[in-house]
């Protein structure tokens, strides 16, 4: 993905070299690759189960301060221009729509964190927190992704992942996702879960949507790139996930979408550069 030389956003607040202070995991292990199955790209229902798990099974961890790698430093640079990316497709979009943008926070951490939303580790994945309107990301998650699950690695991967993170954060912004969490009320367990399929999918089009837009602002894409987005899509599906996890596929306790719905919303996103295209809770019916 070419990135160099573009605007850096000021939202993001690099707590890398800083840990400690909150809950650790005991090891990690099992528990660990569970909560971060739960949490896969920010689903606010794996995070409330993921904080509830991490209280009961952590311990205190001593507070650490370190300096940042040259790698860590050029990491943040990177992180700080699509997280600008997005700052600036997304105004346009809601200009477009005659509607204000309000732009999130972002968080970089190491080990543990506390939000709005409870305490998280690293385990957790990459969230998305409505409580504080900030987006939270343990960059250790990628190489999870990449060795325990088969995605492939690169940049644009990291960049599908931030943008479906920021789409939740546009959710929150519209209503979206308090709509939903109000429908879920009195449903069974499966039609709630299939509410939450619909939110999920739905940020993995608002990933394509601002790909979409972002080509054509910055020509930023690069041979491959999504490949890699559509390959994380894959990786973290509910049916790859549990037929990795458990060697069965549950459909009823989906949360997020199979990994063919994750890459077809990722593309009609990028595909149509249309936000009216994005009501995934009308064409999950």
């Amino acid at each position: 993905m070419k990135w160099i030389g573009r605007r850096q956003s000021d939202n993001l607040d690099d707590r890398r070299g800083m840990s400690g202070g909150g809950k650790t995991l005991i090891g990690g292990g099992v528990l660990g690759i569970v909560i971060l199955l739960l949490n896969a790209f920010g689903g606010e229902n794996g995070q409330m189960i993921g904080n509830i798990l991490e209280q009961t099974q952590g311990q205190a961890a001593p507070t650490e301060e370190r300096a940042l790698t040259p790698e860590e430093i050029k990491e943040g640079e990177f992180i700080k221009t699509l997280l600008a990316d997005n700052e600036d497709i997304w105004t346009k979009i809601f200009e477009e729509n005659n509607l204000t943008f309000e732009a999130p926070k972002m968080v970089l951490f190491s080990g543990q964190v506390q939000t709005s939303c409870g305490g998280a580790s690293s385990a957790s994945g990459p969230f998305y927190c409505p409580g504080d309107k900030t987006i939270y990301m343990d960059m250790t998650f990628f190489e999870e992704l990449r060795t325990k699950f088969g995605a492939e690695g690169g940049d644009f991967a990291l960049a599908y992942v931030l943008a479906h993170e920021f789409g939740h954060h546009i959710q929150t912004v519209l209503g979206t996702s308090a709509k939903m969490r109000q429908a879920q009320e009195g449903k069974s367990e499966a039609e709630a879960n299939k509410l939450s399929v619909a939110l999920e999918l739905q940020a993995d089009f608002y990933a394509g949507l601002w790909t979409h837009y972002n080509e054509n602002k910055n020509a930023m894409l690069e041979l491959g790139d999504i490949e890699e987005a559509l390959s994380a899509a894959n990786a973290v599906g509910d049916d790859a996930i549990q037929k990795k996890m458990q060697g069965q596929v549950v459909p009823d306790s989906f949360t997020h979408g199979t990994s063919e719905q994750r890459m077809y919303w990722f593309n009609r996103g990028f595909k149509s550069g249309d936000i009216n295209k994005g009501d995934t809770f009308a064409e999950l019916d």
